[in-house]
C-alpha cells in the first residue's frame, strides 16, 4: 500500500494544500483518476469543498470527482487510482462513509493498489479507529472503527503547548489518558506541517518538525523528519 497522511491542509503564509503538492506528486507517479471524499466538511457545502480541493490540486493534473456527486460511489472507488480524503470533522466523515457502505470499498481498493491521501480527519480515517481525533462537534458515527490501513493511531495538529493561563490538560495528558484506557494502541503525534508516507510496510516522517511516538507505560520517543523508518507499519 501507498499512503500519504498529512497533519493539516494549511500552513501560515502558504496556500491551501500548497505544502502537500510535492509529496503528493511523488506518491501519484502515473496515477490520474482520483475520487475525493468530502464528508468531513460540515460548515461548507460538499460542492464548494470539492471545488476548493480541485483548484488546489490543479498542478497535479489529476481527474478528480467527488463521491457525493456520483450515482454509484462504490463503483467509483473501484475504478479509482487515487482516493483523497479531506479534513474537517472526523466523526461526520466516518458516519457518512459507514452509512454509504464505503469503508470496506475504500480499504479494499487501497490494498489493491490505489494510493490513499488524507489530511487531518482524512489521516485519522486511515487509522484503526478515530479515537485520536481532536474534533467537535461529536456525532454518532455508528462505531469508532475506521479503515485500519495502518497499525497505529495518528493525532493530527499535534502540539503539547498550552496558552498562557489555560487550566486544561495538555495534549500529552489527554493521549496518556487514552493509552490508559486503550493500552494496546500506539499513537503518533503529528505536528502541523508534517506528514507520514507509508510504502511497502515502512513509515517515513517528513516535514519541518519532530513528531512524537507514544505507547502505554513507556517514555515518549521523539521522531525526527528524515530519520529511520518508524517502528510501526501498514496492516
Amino acid at each position: 500500500m501507498e499512503l500519504l497522511l498529512l497533519s493539516n491542509s494549511v500552513l501560515p503564509g502558504h496556500g491551501y494544500l500548497a505544502h502537500a503538492i510535492a509529496p503528493m506528486r511523488a506518491l501519484l507517479k502515473q496515477r490520474r483518476r482520483a475520487v475525493f471524499v468530502p464528508f468531513a466538511g460540515v460548515t461548507t457545502s460538499w460542492d464548494d469543498y470539492t471545488d476548493k480541493v480541485r483548484q488546489a490540486l490543479a498542478p497535479l493534473d489529476i481527474e478528480l470527482q467527488s463521491l457525493h456527486a456520483v450515482d454509484d460511489a462504490q463503483a467509483a472507488i473501484r475504478l479509482a487510482d487515487v482516493i483523497i480524503v479531506g479534513g474537517g470533522n472526523t466523526f461526520h466523515l466516518l458516519k457518512c462513509c459507514r452509512e454509504r457502505g464505503l469503508l470496506m470499498a475504500i480499504a479494499e481498493r487501497v490494498r489493491a493498489g490505489a494510493a490513499y491521501i488524507g489530511w487531518s480527519a482524512g489521516a485519522n480515517l486511515a487509522c484503526p479507529t478515530l479515537c485520536t481525533t481532536n474534533d467537535m462537534p461529536i456525532v454518532d458515527p455508528g462505531g469508532f472503527a475506521a479503515l485500519d490501513l495502518i497499525d497505529f493511531q495518528i493525532n493530527p495538529h499535534y502540539t503539547n503547548l498550552l496558552p498562557a493561563g489555560h487550566q486544561g490538560e495538555t495534549r500529552n495528558q489527554r493521549l496518556a489518558e487514552l493509552l490508559r484506557a486503550r493500552p494496546e494502541m500506539t499513537i503518533v503525534g503529528l505536528p502541523e506541517g508534517d506528514w507520514l508516507a507509508v510504502h511497502n510496510g515502512q513509515v517515513h516522517l517528513s516535514g519541518p518538525y519532530d513528531a512524537v511516538l507514544l505507547r502505554a507505560g513507556q517514555e515518549s520517543i521523539t521522531l525526527r523528519p528524515g530519520g529511520p523508518a518508524l517502528p510501526v507499519g501498514e496492516r
